[in-house]
């Protein structure tokens, strides 16, 4: 078989596949990769129990069997944080835009740019959100344990928040 040939069986393997994808994406184990579209999945806002100001969340993946952490992009309008909350096996946080605030319980807060990385431990009570000014964008990577990846608490004060400025 020539190189064209090749090539051309291979595209039309590609085309079947993505042709197939929804089909693929219940089965317990891939065997090739699966592409979900960018503006597929719908943006959801933050609920006002577990945040305080405009969150948005846009959803990239679930937690599932072959990994066991979701993925969300979470954006912060300025002044916009989340309440208190641990994550029974953590979540790293990737600043993409912005400028934000995140703080452990008893410790200071600290600013958050564009290319930071955040590790929040595993049961570490903590808080991120936007800065007062500024909004804020982060990738949220959040591993699951039996099904759930976060324990809300209480919401950040208005106060606990003015202090971080």
């Amino acid at each position: 078989m020539n190189v064209r040939c090749t090539c051309m069986a291979l595209a039309t393997a590609l085309g079947s596949a993505m042709a197939n994808a929804s089909d693929l994406k219940d089965t317990a184990r891939q065997e090739g990769q699966i592409i979900t579209g960018a503006g597929t999945q719908p943006s959801v806002s933050g609920p006002a129990e577990n945040f305080t100001g405009r969150v948005r969340v846009d959803p990239l993946w679930p937690a599932n069997n072959e990994i066991t952490a979701s993925g969300a992009l979470v954006t912060f309008e300025p002044g916009a944080r989340s309440a208190w909350h641990t994550h029974p096996a953590g979540q790293r946080l990737v600043v993409t835009s912005g400028v934000g605030l995140t703080q452990e319980w008893g410790k200071p807060v600290q600013v958050i740019r564009p290319g930071d990385v955040v590790w929040c431990p595993p049961g570490v009570k903590h808080w991120h959100g936007a800065a007062s000014r500024t909004a804020m964008t982060h990738l949220a990577i959040t591993a699951t344990v039996d099904g759930k990846n976060v324990s809300w608490m209480e919401k950040v004060s208005d106060a606990q928040y003015e202090i971080s400025q």
